[in-house]
């Protein structure tokens, strides 16, 4: 028989499968059923690793990850695609663990889960409980649990990989567009010796990145982010040769194009006009199929979106002093970026 105290530890152990969204994140890690078992040890050893130390007690044979040999306080999803060294029985906790609905769980027929919504709204107040437990100074509880929680309602997202994903949109729908052109003879044009017919053509796309160089824009805040545009242009697949920079203010001061960060001129330093970038932009030859916007928003925004060019705007320290935020264009799609992040 299990003890009182274990089926206390396993309770809060399942119970930490739904808070922390176990089944959605295997789902977007894109775990297929032949890994679950590699899942399930992942997703136990990052709970078991914040239950020991707090006085829960488990089971002799839990799951944690120095077993394994992982190195502790690290997620489900490193752990996933590490290495273990050891043979472990598979846990299986069920589809809060994976998704997968097992044989033994009870089906919809004997009540109905919580809306998407609700779950959220629940696994925030469990959060909030969390923090103020901590704040209160009596029990123990786990540094993992507290950096849950904190990230669960103050969610950190790294930027990069959010940017370097819009780019990738802008991209793919660049490419993804094919029409007819005179410029070659079409392959067909043997057939119709005597009509010239066009041949289809699907465009390459071209980058530029129009930086803010106003007064407003830090020195070595906007060169770190540039920085790191350099490698995800670089890490999307574009030819290096095909990345433009300008350097706009309240006018454009320069147009180039760069194999690295470190050749580029930021002059300006005056007011701020994105939008006489963006017009100045669309008469570039070639013309940019998307335009990457580094600036901290403290500027005025055409109307409309401009013709031909998707835009992806990344907000820089996009705050005023007084803490408001700055209004970004609807028609654009918009990064938030933390340049010391």
């Amino acid at each position: 028989t299990t003890s009182i105290e274990i089926l206390g530890g396993l309770l809060v152990h399942h119970a930490g499968h739904l808070v922390r969204d176990h089944a959605g994140r295997a789902k977007h890690l894109g775990v297929e059923r032949k890994m679950n078992k590699d899942w399930a040890l992942a997703a136990d050893a990052e709970i078991n690793d914040d239950l020991i130390g707090t006085g829960l007690r488990l089971p002799d044979d839990r799951v944690v990850p120095h077993e394994l040999g992982w190195k502790p306080g690290r997620l489900a999803e490193e752990y996933y695609h590490a290495p273990h060294h050891e043979t472990h029985s598979e846990p299986d906790c069920g589809s809060g663990s994976d998704g997968e609905v097992r044989d033994w769980e009870l089906r919809g027929d004997h009540g109905s889960a919580l809306p998407p919504g609700e779950q959220h709204l629940l696994r925030s107040q469990v959060a909030s409980e969390v923090l103020t437990f901590c704040r209160g100074g009596v029990g123990r509880l786990s540094s993992g649990w507290r950096r849950w929680a904190e990230d669960m309602l103050d969610p950190k997202v790294d930027w990069r990989r959010v940017l370097a994903a819009e780019i990738r949109k802008g991209l793919s729908t660049v490419s993804g567009r094919v029409d007819y052109t005179y410029r070659r003879p079409s392959r067909r044009a043997s057939a119709s010796p005597d009509i010239v017919m066009p041949a289809l053509e699907r465009p390459v796309p071209e980058v530029l990145v129009l930086c803010d160089t106003s007064g407003s824009m830090g020195d070595v805040e906007l060169a770190t982010v540039l920085a790191e545009v350099d490698g995800l242009l670089k890490g999307v697949g574009l030819a290096r040769n095909r990345v433009r920079v300008m350097a706009v203010d309240a006018a454009v001061q320069t147009v180039q194009q760069v194999t690295n960060a470190r050749q580029i001129n930021l002059v300006g330093g005056g007011g701020t006009d994105m939008g006489a970038g963006l017009a100045a932009a669309a008469k570039l030859r070639p013309r940019p199929s998307v335009v990457v916007v580094l600036t901290d928003g403290m500027t005025p925004w055409p109307l409309e979106a401009p013709k031909g060019m998707q835009v992806v705007v990344g907000l820089i320290a996009n705050r005023t002093q007084d803490g408001r935020t700055w209004a970004a264009p609807q028609w654009a799609r918009v990064v938030p970026i933390d340049a010391a992040a």
